[in-house]
């Protein structure tokens, strides 16, 4: 192979590895996401370690997002992490901040006259979504950092991986649905 064929070569491998690059990043950054969760807030809904979340980007912004869908949300107080969570409100409803900071199952009676400061309602502002953790005891969400902006939020969770097999994990696909029943 001669020096000119080489740098062909080199040339080409350059131009068709930034072009790979910058689809893998278009695709990424406006089509779907593959990410990693962690933490005990989603349980049972998603593992706590090893799993794997399928979210798409169409429902960027908060575009379609309806009640009961789970996200991929920027943490308002520190936008460099990211959290999985449920909406369990949307613009203009009313939410009980935390239903169970009163609970006589969870507190003594003079427990809950304390905590009757947390037994208030917020009505959510437009451009915001309320968002729980489906495992509410081991969760830090809308109850601590009080309404999210729809702006903050990266995509709708379609799927997950439990990838602690490795890749057979693959295989191990299971659909994330909206858990929201309208009673009306």
């Amino acid at each position: 192979m001669t020096i000119r064929e080489k740098l062909r070569f080199g040339w080409l491998t350059l131009t068709w590895s930034l072009r790979v690059g910058c689809a893998v990043h278009l695709v990424h950054d406006y089509t779907y996401e593959f990410t990693e969760t962690r933490g005990e807030s989603m349980l049972p809904t998603l593992q706590n370690y090893f799993d794997y979340a399928h979210a798409l980007k169409k429902y960027k912004l908060g575009r379609g997002i309806e009640m009961g869908d789970c996200i991929v949300a920027m943490k308002p107080t520190d936008p460099d992490h990211r959290v999985c969570k449920r909406v369990t409100g949307m613009p203009g409803d009313l939410i009980l901040i935390d239903p169970s900071s009163s609970s006589p199952l969870t507190n003594t009676p003079a427990e809950i006259v304390q905590h009757d400061g947390f037994n208030k309602y917020i009505r959510i502002p437009e451009g915001h979504v309320w968002c729980t953790g489906d495992n509410l005891s081991h969760s830090l969400d809308s109850r601590s950092y009080s309404a999210l902006p729809m702006g903050l939020i990266i995509g709708k969770i379609v799927g997950a991986n439990h990838l602690d097999k490795g890749i057979r994990g693959y295989l191990d696909f299971r659909r994330i649905k909206n858990t929201f029943i309208d009673e009306e």
